[in-house]
This record gives C-alpha cells, structure tokens and sequence, in this order.
C-alpha cells in the first residue's frame, strides 16, 4: 500500500449528492483521515468563496478552487493564476457572438453577463450561489475561472479557435450542456502538483477523487487517483482505480482499498 500524505476530493459528484448532503460515510473518512495526520483538500471548479460552508461541514480549510487556478492551504496561498484579460474578453465575444450566458468567478464574486434567463436562474439555484454581481471591465483582471452557461447541446464546438483552452462539460444533472472553461496550464492537475511541491509530498504519496472532465489532470497527477462510480465514462481511462458512486459510500471505499480506513 502507498504511504498516503494527502487526498484531494472534488465536490460535486464526489462528496456532495444530488440532494446537497454529504454521506455520513464521507464524513467518518474524512475525519479518520485527519486524525492520522493526513492533509485533506477540497478541489473544485466552484469558486472559493462559495464552498467554505461545505469545508466548514468537514473541517477542512485547505482547498483548490476555480479548476485548479487559486490553491490555499490553511490560509495560506499556494497558487494564483488569474485568467488572461485577453482570454476574458474573447470568452465575452464569442458567448455574446452565439448567444450563451457566462459567469466569471472573482476572489469574492460570481459576476455574470446577465442574470435574467432561465438557465441562468436554474444555474444559481443548483450551486447555491449567494454572491452574484453584474460584469463591469474594472472586473477583467481579477478573473480566477469561468463557466459557459447554455443549453445548447455540443456548444464547445463554438470555443474550439482558442488556444491554450479546453472546455469541460459540467458533470451535474441538468447542467450537462454548460461548460467550465480549463486552462491547458492551469488546472486542477497543475494545482495539484503545486500543492504537492510546496508541502514536499510525492506524487506516490498523493490521492484524489473525482467524477468530471475537469478532474482528468488531477487524477492523472497523483499516484492513487479514483474515478466514481457515477463519474463521465471518459474519465475512467485517466484514473488507475474506480470506487463506488457517490451515494453509495465512493469515498469511503476507494480510501478503503487504500487500506486508510477500515
């Protein structure tokens, strides 16, 4: 078995079920896996300031956020990379060009074009997001990630000109047809390895569980990487272990095979 340091868990679809709960198995796991001393990281696509409360819930105040560009480890700062204002603005021209709505994830808010269609609503609504504000350009260069809001199937054909991106479909039910925009060098694997160099923690020493497009990189950039049962049959071929879905202890059991709880 591999001495584990550390484990990086994505939250939706991975520790969060579609009702919003959290298994009391996860929560069992994720305690024992304090206990013995190994650092627990929560890393998502959702933008920091909108997940503290589920950190809070589990005890955990080390995270990665907005798809691998900010990493802060007990409130210290690891990792930020903010996008582009080149690539804001093209994100702007193309949603605007083809008709799609966008949100822009800052430091402190959710700042979308526009917030009066239904998907937009249904999109706020899903991920509970509380500190929404309208785009201005003194916004530009505080940008941490993004998501294209539609529901258009097959919209990432529209973004396939940039370069240096690709788009990742949102892994929930009912927002399969929006997309998180990923930076081919700034992701959640990228974070990953950040993290990893500055805690001075092997790569075999590392875990990480997740379900979405947006987790390739990670798993990918650990030893012990595990897709869940319920995650995007793509994502199977980036992670060298499965575990069960998320409302049938998937968590629990991957950490199971790692032998770190019984």
């Amino acid at each position: 078995m591999p001495d584990i340091k550390i484990v990086f868990l994505d939250i939706d679809g991975t520790i969060l079920r579609p009702d919003d709960t959290i298994e009391e198995s996860t929560k069992k796991a994720v305690a024992h896996l304090q206990q013995s001393g190994i650092e627990v990281f929560l890393a998502t696509g959702r933008p920091l300031h909108e997940i503290t409360d589920i950190g809070d819930e589990l005890s955990i105040s080390s995270y990665i956020a907005y798809n691998g560009a900010f990493a802060i480890h007990r409130g210290v700062t690891l990792f930020n990379e903010p996008l582009p204002a080149s690539l804001v603005d093209n994100l702007l021209h193309t949603t605007k060009e083809n008709n799609y709505d966008i949100v822009l994830y800052s430091q402190n808010k959710n700042i979308f074009t526009s917030m009066e269609s239904k998907i937009v609503k249904e999109f706020i609504k899903t991920f509970h997001l509380r500190k929404n504000a309208i785009y201005d350009e003194t916004k530009k260069e505080e940008i941490l990630g993004s998501t294209i809001i539609t529901t258009e199937e097959h919209s990432e054909k529209r973004f396939e000109h940039f370069d240096g991106i690709h788009l990742s479909s949102v892994n929930v039910d009912g927002m399969r047809t929006c997309h998180d925009v990923i930076r081919d060098k700034v992701n959640k694997g990228v974070a990953v390895k950040a993290v990893l160099a500055s805690l001075h923690i092997s790569t075999e020493q590392a875990a990480a569980f997740g379900d979405g497009m947006n987790d390739k990189e990670m798993l990918s950039a650990v030893g012990s990487g595990f897709a869940m049962g319920n995650a995007n049959p793509d994502l199977f071929s980036y992670a060298k272990n499965k575990t069960t879905d998320v409302e049938h202890s998937g968590v629990y059991n991957g950490l199971k095979q790692l032998g770190l709880v019984e």
